[in-house]
């Protein structure tokens, strides 16, 4: 009996150790970036929370592949190839539960550095119901830029429902289905898990 006793102690000690090891991986901490979203044009006056967690920055390999994506299926395209690709961060907007993103690049600037996503948008019931023609605008984009020298400076640019297309000059343009939030009184929560690739 004592024998068994002995080799169960043994067990639970080991699973213990293994449970212990295991919980700085569950316990992982996330950069998070939190602003003020306020409505423009006709949306004026409308304000909402976002938040924007990131589990990791995309890589150049990610870029690539949505640029090609683009130019052999413009914005159909770029929405196919995004799809595709494992989530590195989560968005939450006003109206919204949240969803997976797709694609967040930082680039470094001289106050401090901008942070630009893009991922697919959730579509609604309705949308797919009524075959609306919001449904072609599949995109959800945005840019934060972050002042390391004076917060107050830092902004962005939230794109709820747009897609991408180019115009007739032959460059790049964002199409919006309604007009584009301005970010404000960003916060920036620091993590351990998005050091730039």
């Amino acid at each position: 009996m004592k024998i068994r006793s002995t080799a169960l102690s043994a067990a639970f000690a080991l699973a213990a150790l293994l449970g212990t090891a295991a919980i700085p991986a569950f316990a992982a901490k996330y950069e998070t970036i939190d602003a003020t979203a306020g409505g423009t044009s006709t949306q004026l006056g409308r304000m909402g929370t976002i938040r924007l967690i990131i589990y990791e920055y995309s890589q150049a390999d990610d870029r690539q592949i949505l640029v090609e994506a683009f130019q052999h299926g413009q914005n159909d395209g770029l929405a196919n190839a995004l799809e595709k690709m494992k989530a590195v961060g989560r968005i939450t907007i006003p109206g919204t539960l949240g969803f997976d993103v797709s694609y967040i690049r930082v680039v470094k600037t001289p106050t401090g550095r901008s942070i630009r996503f893009i991922t697919n948008r959730k579509i609604a019931f309705g949308e797919h119901y009524w075959d609306s023609q919001s449904k072609s605008f599949n995109l959800t984009a945005g840019e934060i830029n972050i002042d390391d020298q004076d917060k107050k400076k830092s902004g962005g640019v939230l794109f709820p429902a747009t897609q991408l297309n180019v115009n007739k000059d032959g460059e790049l343009q964002w199409d919006l289905r309604q007009n584009k939030w301005t970010l404000s009184n960003v916060i920036v929560w620091p993590g351990d898990s998005t050091k730039e690739k």
